[in-house]
Parts: structure tokens; C-alpha cells; sequence
């Protein structure tokens, strides 16, 4: 089965302005929370956002599954697949933290093949067909040119649990003398995007799911940059690094990876 990419890329943003118009009209309603736990919040709003996106998506292309964070609907032994995050950055909104955005994959036996990462509150999307580049708002983008620590603002996130810590600390104090800024922004997709423009130079997660990243990877690496992961313990859980290509040797974060 061969899927047209470009009207996939047209369904996935069509799925994805919806649910990001969803987001922004909830902005500043009560939120239902579903679980609270000590690592994270699912809102009532995170599973209603992924089935507005399955329903979209179904209706363009009804024989391909969805993986997304709320559930998975479909075959997935089968060729294609949508991998969805319908809020990445649930926390942020839940606390009214205008950082967080919609991500949409289509992969062709596990290889991200589209897509689309829209943040609803800049009103921003990017896009990307493998093989093309990556748009944001329709306009090609590139990752940095920085070659030095010293100049680079550097994203990174790990979980709390004792060995996350005792892993990743060492790091964060590290890079934090070496690099000009660190940032814990919360949302895995936007990081991904804004390496892919340049607006950091690199992005480190020890524990980090498909969806999170499905869309992101591949922006980064047309974007000019380099995206390397590896399968940790968890259904779908992985370690990442992204950065500009000129960075990683530098960054010394191989044994952060498991």
C-alpha cells in the first residue's frame, strides 16, 4: 500500500488545527483532571483532543491505526501508522503555561514519513514530507550553526525518579557551567521544532515515548541536524539526543543513554 504523503500532511494539520483550536478554547475553563500522579497530569481534554484527531484522520485515510498516548486503535503490525500526541505538554497546561502543542506522525513501517507539530497559543506549525524540509508557518527552517557549548542554549529533561537523578544531575551541573543557557521547558515536540529552527541548539531526554518524538525527529534531521535513540526499558520508551550535527561529541551525554 503506498499512501499519498502530501494529502497525509494536509489531513494531519487539518487533525491538528482542530485539536489545537480545542486547546485554546479550554484555555481559560476549568480542566478535568483524569490522573494526578507524582510525574504527571492526563486531563479529560488529552483524551478528547486524540479521538477529535482519530476521527480526522480516520476519515481521510480509515485503514490506517493510530498509536497515540491516549490509546491505540488499529493494527500495529500493520504498514502505516499514525503516531499521535494529542497535548504534549499536558503540565504546562494545566498550570495555564502557554508551552505546550499537537503532534501528528504517519509512519511507514516504523519510520516517520510526515510530520506536522502545531502550538496553538504562537499560532505556529511545522511540517515535514522525509525527503523535503521542514516549514514552519510555510517558511523553510534550519538548525544552528553553533559549534561551541559556550554559545549554545541546550534543552533537557529526565524523570524523578532516584537512578534518573543520579544519572542525569551530573549532566545538568556540567552543562550548566559549560553551555550559555539550559532550558526544562516541558513539551518534547516544541523542543524538537525549535531545534529544527535554531532556536536551540540541542535537546537531551533519557526517558521519552514514540509520540512524543515521532513528528520532531524527523523535522530535525531535514532540518539539517542529527537525531540519534535508543530503546529503554517500556513499551514505545526510548532515550534521545537532537542537535545541530555539530554538537554531540561535545555534549558527552552518550552514558546518559542506557
Amino acid at each position: 500500500m503506498n499512501l499519498n504523503l502530501k494529502s497525509a500532511l494536509a489531513s494531519a494539520v487539518s487533525a491538528a488545527r482542530a485539536a489545537g483550536a480545542v486547546m485554546h478554547a479550554n484555555w481559560y475553563k476549568p480542566k478535568h483532571v483524569n490522573v494526578d500522579d507524582p510525574h504527571d497530569i492526563k486531563l479529560e481534554l488529552d483524551v478528547r483532543c486524540q479521538k477529535l484527531i482519530e476521527k480526522s484522520l480516520r476519515r481521510a485515510f480509515p485503514q490506517v491505526p493510530v498509536l497515540g498516548e491516549e490509546g491505540i486503535t488499529g493494527d500495529m503490525g500493520a504498514e502505516y501508522r499514525w503516531v499521535v500526541d494529542p497535548i504534549d505538554g499536558t503540565v504546562n497546561y494545566a498550570f495555564g503555561i502557554p508551552h505546550a502543542a499537537v503532534s501528528i506522525a504517519l509512519q511507514h513501517q516504523e519510520q516517520s514519513v510526515v510530520g506536522v507539530i502545531y502550538d496553538p497559543f504562537a499560532d505556529e506549525l511545522w511540517t515535514v514530507i522525509r525527503g523535503g524540509p521542514t516549514r514552519l508557518n510555510g517558511r523553510p527552517v534550519k538548525v544552528s550553526t553553533h559549534t561551541r557549548l559556550e554559545d549554545s542554549i541546550i534543552a533537557i529533561g529526565f524523570s524523578k525518579s532516584q537512578s534518573s537523578l543520579e544519572k542525569c544531575l551530573p549532566h545538568v551541573n556540567r552543562l550548566a557551567r559549560k553551555a550559555k543557557k539550559l532550558r526544562i521547558m516541558g513539551s518534547a515536540a516544541l523542543e524538537l521544532a525549535y531545534v529544527a529552527s535554531g532556536r536551540l541548539d540541542a535537546y537531551v531526554e533519557r526517558r521519552i515515548s514514540l509520540w512524543d518524538f515521532a513528528a520532531g525527529g524527523l523535522m530535525v534531521e531535514a532540518a539539517g541536524g542529527e537525531f540519534h535513540t535508543l530503546v529503554v526499558k517500556g513499551q514505545y520508551r526510548y532515550a534521545m539526543v537532537a542537535d545541530n550535527g555539530k554538537l554531540r561529541k561535545k555534549l558527552a551525554v552518550d552514558n546518559l543513554l542506557p
